[in-house]
Protein backbone atom coordinates (compact mmCIF):
# COMPACT_ATOMS: atom_id res chain seq x y z
CA UNK A 1 0.00 0.00 0.00
CA UNK A 2 1.36 3.43 -0.88
CA UNK A 3 1.81 6.19 1.61
CA UNK A 4 -0.72 8.28 -0.22
CA UNK A 5 -3.40 5.71 0.42
CA UNK A 6 -2.68 5.86 4.25
CA UNK A 7 -3.43 9.57 4.58
CA UNK A 8 -7.23 9.27 4.59
CA UNK A 9 -7.11 6.62 7.31
CA UNK A 10 -4.77 8.63 9.58
CA UNK A 11 -6.88 11.76 9.11
CA UNK A 12 -10.02 9.90 10.12
CA UNK A 13 -8.29 8.50 13.23
CA UNK A 14 -7.10 12.00 14.28
CA UNK A 15 -10.59 13.40 13.93
CA UNK A 16 -11.95 10.65 16.17
CA UNK A 17 -9.34 11.16 18.93
CA UNK A 18 -9.48 15.01 19.00
CA UNK A 19 -12.80 15.34 20.91
CA UNK A 20 -11.67 12.80 23.46
CA UNK A 21 -8.41 14.64 24.14
CA UNK A 22 -10.26 17.96 24.41
CA UNK A 23 -12.70 16.51 26.93
CA UNK A 24 -9.85 15.03 28.98
CA UNK A 25 -8.04 18.37 29.18
CA UNK A 26 -11.26 20.18 30.14
CA UNK A 27 -11.93 17.63 32.89
CA UNK A 28 -8.41 18.10 34.24
CA UNK A 29 -8.84 21.89 34.28
CA UNK A 30 -12.21 21.67 36.05
CA UNK A 31 -10.77 19.23 38.57
CA UNK A 32 -7.82 21.59 39.19
CA UNK A 33 -10.16 24.52 39.68
CA UNK A 34 -12.48 22.63 42.00
CA UNK A 35 -9.72 21.00 44.06
CA UNK A 36 -10.65 21.37 47.75
CA UNK A 37 -8.29 23.30 50.07
CA UNK A 38 -5.76 21.42 52.14
CA UNK A 39 -6.83 20.09 55.53
CA UNK A 40 -7.16 22.93 58.04
CA UNK A 41 -6.79 25.66 55.42
CA UNK A 42 -9.16 28.63 55.13
CA UNK A 43 -8.65 30.39 51.76
CA UNK A 44 -9.34 34.11 52.11
CA UNK A 45 -8.22 37.13 50.14
CA UNK A 46 -6.85 40.21 51.91
CA UNK A 47 -10.09 42.09 51.20
CA UNK A 48 -12.16 39.32 52.78
CA UNK A 49 -9.91 39.29 55.86
CA UNK A 50 -10.33 43.03 56.35
CA UNK A 51 -14.09 42.85 55.81
CA UNK A 52 -14.43 40.06 58.37
CA UNK A 53 -12.57 42.15 60.95
CA UNK A 54 -9.88 39.51 61.54
CA UNK A 55 -6.86 41.21 63.16
CA UNK A 56 -3.39 39.74 62.80
CA UNK A 57 -0.22 40.02 64.84
CA UNK A 58 3.32 38.66 64.72
CA UNK A 59 4.38 36.01 67.21
CA UNK A 60 7.41 37.34 69.09
CA UNK A 61 9.24 36.94 72.40
CA UNK A 62 7.77 38.65 75.45
CA UNK A 63 7.07 38.28 79.14
CA UNK A 64 4.45 36.32 81.04
CA UNK A 65 3.37 37.88 84.31
CA UNK A 66 2.75 35.61 87.30
CA UNK A 67 -0.43 36.96 88.80
CA UNK A 68 -2.31 37.09 92.06
CA UNK A 69 -6.08 37.50 91.87
CA UNK A 70 -7.84 39.61 94.47
CA UNK A 71 -11.42 40.92 94.82
CA UNK A 72 -11.92 44.65 94.99
CA UNK A 73 -14.39 47.51 94.99
CA UNK A 74 -14.30 50.44 92.58
CA UNK A 75 -14.08 53.81 94.34
CA UNK A 76 -13.54 57.31 93.03
CA UNK A 77 -9.99 58.65 92.92
CA UNK A 78 -9.88 60.88 95.98
CA UNK A 79 -7.48 63.22 94.19
CA UNK A 80 -10.09 63.75 91.46
CA UNK A 81 -13.13 64.67 93.53
CA UNK A 82 -14.02 68.32 94.08
CA UNK A 83 -16.74 70.12 95.99
CA UNK A 84 -18.25 73.22 94.46
CA UNK A 85 -18.51 75.62 97.42
CA UNK A 86 -20.79 78.58 98.02
CA UNK A 87 -18.08 81.09 98.86
CA UNK A 88 -20.52 83.91 99.52
CA UNK A 89 -23.74 84.33 101.43
CA UNK A 90 -26.76 84.48 99.17
CA UNK A 91 -29.45 82.47 97.41
CA UNK A 92 -29.33 80.14 94.40
CA UNK A 93 -30.57 82.02 91.33
CA UNK A 94 -29.75 79.36 88.72
CA UNK A 95 -28.43 75.78 88.54
CA UNK A 96 -27.00 74.96 85.12
CA UNK A 97 -26.00 71.33 85.59
CA UNK A 98 -27.93 68.17 86.35
CA UNK A 99 -26.76 64.92 87.87
CA UNK A 100 -24.49 62.97 85.54
CA UNK A 101 -23.76 65.86 83.20
CA UNK A 102 -20.20 66.62 82.13
CA UNK A 103 -18.54 69.86 83.15
CA UNK A 104 -15.32 71.54 82.06
CA UNK A 105 -12.81 73.17 84.37
CA UNK A 106 -13.81 76.78 85.19
CA UNK A 107 -17.22 76.34 83.53
CA UNK A 108 -20.04 78.29 85.18
CA UNK A 109 -22.30 75.72 86.83
CA UNK A 110 -24.56 77.99 88.91
CA UNK A 111 -25.45 81.63 89.61
CA UNK A 112 -25.96 83.08 93.09
CA UNK A 113 -27.69 86.29 94.10
CA UNK A 114 -25.63 87.78 96.92
CA UNK A 115 -25.95 91.08 98.76
CA UNK A 116 -22.43 90.51 100.05
CA UNK A 117 -21.08 90.48 96.50
CA UNK A 118 -23.19 93.49 95.52
CA UNK A 119 -21.82 95.48 98.46
CA UNK A 120 -18.24 94.51 97.62
CA UNK A 121 -18.66 95.50 93.96
CA UNK A 122 -20.30 98.81 94.92
CA UNK A 123 -17.45 99.49 97.32
CA UNK A 124 -14.92 98.88 94.56
CA UNK A 125 -16.77 101.14 92.13
CA UNK A 126 -16.95 103.92 94.72
CA UNK A 127 -13.25 103.49 95.48
CA UNK A 128 -12.48 103.64 91.77
CA UNK A 129 -14.39 106.91 91.29
CA UNK A 130 -12.78 108.46 94.34
CA UNK A 131 -9.31 107.30 93.27
CA UNK A 132 -9.72 108.82 89.81
CA UNK A 133 -10.91 112.09 91.38
CA UNK A 134 -8.05 112.27 93.87
CA UNK A 135 -5.53 111.55 91.13
CA UNK A 136 -6.93 114.44 89.09
CA UNK A 137 -6.79 116.79 92.11
CA UNK A 138 -3.25 115.69 92.89
CA UNK A 139 -2.08 116.32 89.33
CA UNK A 140 -3.62 119.81 89.49
CA UNK A 141 -2.05 120.55 92.88
CA UNK A 142 1.31 119.31 91.60
CA UNK A 143 1.21 121.72 88.66
CA UNK A 144 0.25 124.66 90.90
CA UNK A 145 2.99 123.81 93.35
CA UNK A 146 5.53 123.57 90.52
CA UNK A 147 4.59 127.13 89.52
CA UNK A 148 4.62 128.19 93.18
CA UNK A 149 1.04 129.33 92.91
CA UNK A 150 -0.23 127.18 95.82
CA UNK A 151 1.30 126.32 99.14
CA UNK A 152 3.40 123.18 99.66
CA UNK A 153 1.00 122.00 102.36
CA UNK A 154 -1.85 121.86 99.83
CA UNK A 155 0.33 119.83 97.46
CA UNK A 156 1.36 117.34 100.16
CA UNK A 157 -2.18 116.92 101.38
CA UNK A 158 -3.42 116.19 97.83
CA UNK A 159 -0.62 113.66 97.41
CA UNK A 160 -1.55 111.89 100.65
CA UNK A 161 -5.23 111.83 99.76
CA UNK A 162 -4.50 110.34 96.30
CA UNK A 163 -2.28 107.62 97.83
CA UNK A 164 -4.99 106.78 100.39
CA UNK A 165 -7.61 106.53 97.61
CA UNK A 166 -5.36 104.17 95.66
CA UNK A 167 -4.88 102.04 98.77
CA UNK A 168 -8.64 101.80 99.32
CA UNK A 169 -9.13 100.80 95.68
CA UNK A 170 -6.54 98.04 96.06
CA UNK A 171 -8.20 96.80 99.24
CA UNK A 172 -11.60 96.73 97.49
CA UNK A 173 -10.08 94.66 94.67
CA UNK A 174 -8.54 92.23 97.18
CA UNK A 175 -11.91 91.82 98.86
CA UNK A 176 -13.53 90.89 95.57
CA UNK A 177 -10.72 88.46 94.80
CA UNK A 178 -11.23 86.78 98.16
CA UNK A 179 -14.88 86.26 97.21
CA UNK A 180 -13.78 84.52 94.02
CA UNK A 181 -14.37 87.37 91.57
CA UNK A 182 -11.77 87.30 88.80
CA UNK A 183 -9.74 90.33 87.70
CA UNK A 184 -11.55 90.29 84.36
CA UNK A 185 -14.93 90.53 86.10
CA UNK A 186 -13.62 93.32 88.33
CA UNK A 187 -12.32 95.34 85.39
CA UNK A 188 -15.70 94.91 83.68
CA UNK A 189 -17.25 96.89 86.54
CA UNK A 190 -15.65 100.03 85.15
CA UNK A 191 -18.48 100.24 82.62
CA UNK A 192 -21.20 102.46 84.07
CA UNK A 193 -24.31 100.25 83.62
CA UNK A 194 -26.93 101.21 86.17
CA UNK A 195 -29.19 98.31 85.12
CA UNK A 196 -26.59 95.60 85.87
CA UNK A 197 -27.32 93.29 88.82
CA UNK A 198 -24.19 93.59 90.92
CA UNK A 199 -25.35 90.79 93.20
CA UNK A 200 -25.11 88.05 90.55
CA UNK A 201 -22.21 85.76 91.34
CA UNK A 202 -21.07 82.98 88.94
CA UNK A 203 -19.97 79.69 90.51
CA UNK A 204 -17.33 77.83 88.50
CA UNK A 205 -16.30 74.17 88.44
CA UNK A 206 -12.86 73.68 90.05
CA UNK A 207 -12.13 70.56 87.94
CA UNK A 208 -13.40 68.81 84.84
CA UNK A 209 -15.58 65.75 85.35
CA UNK A 210 -19.17 64.69 85.92
CA UNK A 211 -21.71 65.88 88.46
CA UNK A 212 -22.18 63.07 90.98
CA UNK A 213 -24.16 64.98 93.60
CA UNK A 214 -26.35 68.09 93.79
CA UNK A 215 -26.76 69.57 97.25
CA UNK A 216 -29.24 72.47 96.77
CA UNK A 217 -32.25 73.61 94.77
CA UNK A 218 -33.00 76.90 93.05
CA UNK A 219 -33.96 79.55 95.61
CA UNK A 220 -32.15 77.89 98.52
CA UNK A 221 -30.07 80.04 100.85
CA UNK A 222 -26.39 79.14 100.94
CA UNK A 223 -23.24 80.23 102.73
CA UNK A 224 -24.87 81.13 106.04
CA UNK A 225 -24.27 79.53 109.41
CA UNK A 226 -27.06 76.97 109.08
CA UNK A 227 -27.19 76.92 105.28
CA UNK A 228 -25.57 74.46 102.87
CA UNK A 229 -21.98 75.34 102.03
CA UNK A 230 -21.73 73.27 98.83
CA UNK A 231 -23.70 73.24 95.57
CA UNK A 232 -22.31 70.22 93.71
CA UNK A 233 -19.86 67.36 93.97
CA UNK A 234 -17.84 66.69 90.79
CA UNK A 235 -15.73 63.62 90.09
CA UNK A 236 -13.27 62.94 87.29
CA UNK A 237 -13.87 59.22 86.67
CA UNK A 238 -11.36 58.85 83.83
CA UNK A 239 -9.18 57.24 86.47
CA UNK A 240 -10.53 55.33 89.47
CA UNK A 241 -9.16 53.45 92.46
CA UNK A 242 -9.64 49.76 93.14
CA UNK A 243 -9.85 49.03 96.87
CA UNK A 244 -8.35 45.55 97.23
CA UNK A 245 -8.23 43.27 100.28
CA UNK A 246 -4.97 41.26 100.27
CA UNK A 247 -4.52 38.47 102.86
CA UNK A 248 -1.54 38.80 105.17
CA UNK A 249 -0.02 35.64 103.69
CA UNK A 250 0.20 37.29 100.24
CA UNK A 251 1.43 40.73 101.28
CA UNK A 252 5.12 39.88 100.88
CA UNK A 253 4.58 39.54 97.12
CA UNK A 254 2.88 42.94 96.77
CA UNK A 255 4.89 46.07 95.98
CA UNK A 256 3.91 49.61 95.09
CA UNK A 257 4.19 50.16 91.35
CA UNK A 258 3.23 46.59 90.39
CA UNK A 259 0.97 46.31 87.35
CA UNK A 260 -2.71 45.49 87.78
CA UNK A 261 -5.19 44.36 85.14
CA UNK A 262 -8.90 43.62 85.28
CA UNK A 263 -11.87 42.95 83.03
CA UNK A 264 -14.45 45.73 82.90
CA UNK A 265 -18.20 44.99 82.61
CA UNK A 266 -18.00 45.76 78.87
CA UNK A 267 -15.32 43.03 78.52
CA UNK A 268 -12.57 45.61 77.97
CA UNK A 269 -9.26 44.89 79.70
CA UNK A 270 -8.08 47.83 81.81
CA UNK A 271 -4.68 48.30 83.40
CA UNK A 272 -3.15 50.28 86.25
CA UNK A 273 -0.72 49.95 89.12
CA UNK A 274 -0.53 49.62 92.90
CA UNK A 275 -0.26 53.04 94.58
CA UNK A 276 -0.78 52.25 98.28
CA UNK A 277 -0.30 49.31 100.63
CA UNK A 278 -1.92 49.70 104.03
CA UNK A 279 0.43 49.26 106.99
CA UNK A 280 -2.36 47.92 109.25
CA UNK A 281 -4.31 44.67 108.99
CA UNK A 282 -8.04 44.46 109.43
CA UNK A 283 -8.48 42.63 112.78
CA UNK A 284 -11.55 40.75 111.48
CA UNK A 285 -10.37 39.67 108.02
CA UNK A 286 -6.59 39.66 108.64
CA UNK A 287 -6.20 41.45 105.31
CA UNK A 288 -4.50 44.71 104.37
CA UNK A 289 -6.01 47.47 102.32
CA UNK A 290 -4.28 47.91 98.94
CA UNK A 291 -5.21 50.63 96.44
CA UNK A 292 -4.64 50.41 92.71
CA UNK A 293 -5.09 53.32 90.30
CA UNK A 294 -6.68 52.18 87.03
CA UNK A 295 -7.33 54.20 83.88
CA UNK A 296 -11.02 54.25 83.00
CA UNK A 297 -11.23 55.94 79.57
CA UNK A 298 -14.65 54.57 78.63
CA UNK A 299 -16.09 55.10 82.13
CA UNK A 300 -16.95 51.39 82.19
CA UNK A 301 -15.98 51.14 85.86
CA UNK A 302 -18.45 52.75 88.22
CA UNK A 303 -17.74 53.52 91.88
CA UNK A 304 -19.35 50.89 94.08
CA UNK A 305 -18.95 48.06 91.57
CA UNK A 306 -17.15 44.80 92.36
CA UNK A 307 -14.21 43.57 90.27
CA UNK A 308 -11.50 40.93 90.37
CA UNK A 309 -8.04 42.34 89.77
CA UNK A 310 -4.96 40.44 88.64
CA UNK A 311 -1.72 41.72 90.18
CA UNK A 312 1.49 40.97 88.29
CA UNK A 313 3.78 39.81 91.10
CA UNK A 314 6.52 38.42 88.83
CA UNK A 315 7.41 38.66 85.13
CA UNK A 316 9.07 35.75 83.29
CA UNK A 317 10.61 36.15 79.79
CA UNK A 318 9.41 33.59 77.22
CA UNK A 319 10.63 32.76 73.73
CA UNK A 320 7.19 33.10 72.12
CA UNK A 321 3.84 34.35 73.29
CA UNK A 322 0.45 34.88 71.70
CA UNK A 323 -2.74 36.66 72.74
CA UNK A 324 -5.28 34.44 74.47
CA UNK A 325 -7.92 35.79 72.11
CA UNK A 326 -6.17 33.97 69.26
CA UNK A 327 -6.66 30.47 70.72
CA UNK A 328 -9.27 28.11 69.28
CA UNK A 329 -10.04 24.43 69.90
CA UNK A 330 -10.09 22.44 66.65
CA UNK A 331 -10.59 18.67 66.66
CA UNK A 332 -9.91 18.65 70.37
CA UNK A 333 -6.55 20.41 70.03
CA UNK A 334 -5.59 23.96 70.98
CA UNK A 335 -4.78 25.70 67.71
CA UNK A 336 -3.92 29.02 66.13
CA UNK A 337 -4.70 30.25 62.63
CA UNK A 338 -1.42 31.06 60.88
CA UNK A 339 -1.36 33.42 57.91
CA UNK A 340 -0.15 32.04 54.57
CA UNK A 341 -0.30 33.11 50.93
CA UNK A 342 -3.80 31.64 50.49
CA UNK A 343 -5.36 32.88 53.73
CA UNK A 344 -4.98 31.00 57.01
CA UNK A 345 -4.23 27.49 58.12
CA UNK A 346 -5.08 25.99 61.49
CA UNK A 347 -2.06 24.71 63.39
CA UNK A 348 -1.99 22.86 66.71
CA UNK A 349 0.34 24.42 69.29
CA UNK A 350 1.73 23.61 72.70
CA UNK A 351 1.06 25.98 75.58
CA UNK A 352 3.08 26.94 78.65
CA UNK A 353 2.62 29.65 81.23
CA UNK A 354 -0.06 32.29 80.87
CA UNK A 355 -1.36 35.51 82.34
CA UNK A 356 -4.52 37.56 81.84
CA UNK A 357 -3.69 38.51 78.23
CA UNK A 358 -0.95 36.25 76.83
CA UNK A 359 0.03 32.58 76.77
CA UNK A 360 3.44 31.04 76.16
CA UNK A 361 3.79 29.03 72.92
CA UNK A 362 6.13 26.10 73.49
CA UNK A 363 5.76 24.35 70.10
CA UNK A 364 4.05 24.66 66.76
CA UNK A 365 5.16 28.18 65.85
CA UNK A 366 8.34 30.05 65.05
CA UNK A 367 9.21 33.66 65.81
CA UNK A 368 7.98 36.12 63.21
CA UNK A 369 5.00 34.11 61.96
CA UNK A 370 1.72 36.02 61.65
CA UNK A 371 -1.43 34.74 63.35
CA UNK A 372 -5.06 35.79 63.63
CA UNK A 373 -5.20 37.56 66.99
CA UNK A 374 -8.82 38.78 67.10
CA UNK A 375 -12.08 37.38 65.72
CA UNK A 376 -10.38 34.05 64.93
CA UNK A 377 -13.69 32.34 65.69
CA UNK A 378 -14.80 33.53 62.24
CA UNK A 379 -12.01 31.46 60.68
CA UNK A 380 -13.02 28.48 62.79
CA UNK A 381 -16.59 28.77 61.52
CA UNK A 382 -15.40 29.02 57.90
CA UNK A 383 -13.19 25.97 58.40
CA UNK A 384 -16.14 24.00 59.79
CA UNK A 385 -18.34 24.93 56.82
CA UNK A 386 -15.62 24.01 54.31
CA UNK A 387 -15.02 20.60 55.92
CA UNK A 388 -18.76 19.90 56.09
CA UNK A 389 -19.14 20.73 52.38
CA UNK A 390 -16.15 18.50 51.55
CA UNK A 391 -17.67 15.57 53.46
CA UNK A 392 -20.89 15.96 51.47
Amino acid sequence: MSRFSLRPALLALALCLSPALTLAKSAEAVEAREAPPAHGEVPLAAEQIDKAGVAVTRVEPGVIAEQLSAPGVVIADQDRIARVPARVIGSVAELRKRLGETVAKDEVVAMLDSREVADAKSEWQAALVNCDLQKTLFERAEKLWAKRISAEQVYLQAKTTAATAQLRLNLARQKLRSLGVSDGEIDALRADDASANLGLYPVRAPIAGRVIERKVDVGASVGGNNDPSELYAIADLSRVWIDLAIPASELNAIREGQKVSLRAPNEETLSGQIIFIGPVLNPETRAARVLAAVDNPGLALRPGGFVTAAIAVRETPVALRAPKTALQTIEGKTSLFVRNDKGFVARAVGLGRSDAQFVEITEGLTAGETIASENSFILKAELGKAEAAHDD
